[in-house]
């Protein structure tokens, strides 16, 4: 048995949080659930940067499953990086979706970085299905993925219809 249970969160280092909060708020989809300021006390202790400030907010992906944590650090001075997905370390957030390709259309219209169109998934375990990949406005990998009938995404992604 194991003492470690779910995942709570995942968090994202942002450059502008309000650009950020409506991209994946008005793009996305993604619930806005709280936004606050934080400085120095037990978040500096937890990032370990003495005199951290940040600028935060919580947002659940669409289904309610899922909080996202967007930060934009006010002390110290943010870092930029070059994200790409095959560097060490990079990471990727998955939206599941129903209809890749009205999808890719509606987000199309109002946002442009895409690496490719949908792409059909024609081996494998996810054999069947579609995915693509664009970037947030800060370069963080986004898939959108839609899985085939009878996989265990698929039957995720129809159990969320529910709640």
């Amino acid at each position: 048995m194991s003492d470690i249970y779910a995942v709570q969160h995942v968090g994202l280092t942002v450059s502008n949080l309000e650009r950020s909060v409506k991209f994946y708020r008005d793009v996305l989809g993604c619930k806005e659930l709280f936004t606050q300021e934080k400085t120095g006390g037990y978040l500096a202790a937890i990032v370990g940067y003495p005199d951290a400030s940040v600028k935060m907010t919580h947002l659940s992906d669409p289904a309610g499953r899922l909080v996202i944590e967007l930060f934009e650090y006010v002390h110290p001075e943010m870092l930029d990086i070059e994200l790409e997905p095959r560097r060490i370390g990079n990471a990727h957030l998955c939206f599941l979706v129903e209809n890749l390709q009205a999808v890719y259309k509606r987000i199309s219209d109002v946002h442009s970085d895409f690496f490719s169109e949908p792409v059909i998934v024609d081996t494998g375990a996810n054999k069947g299905g579609a995915g693509l990949y664009l970037r947030d406005p800060d370069g963080i990998t986004i898939e959108l993925f839609e899985p085939a009938p009878g996989t265990a995404a698929h039957q995720l992604m129809e159990s969320t219809k529910n709640d």
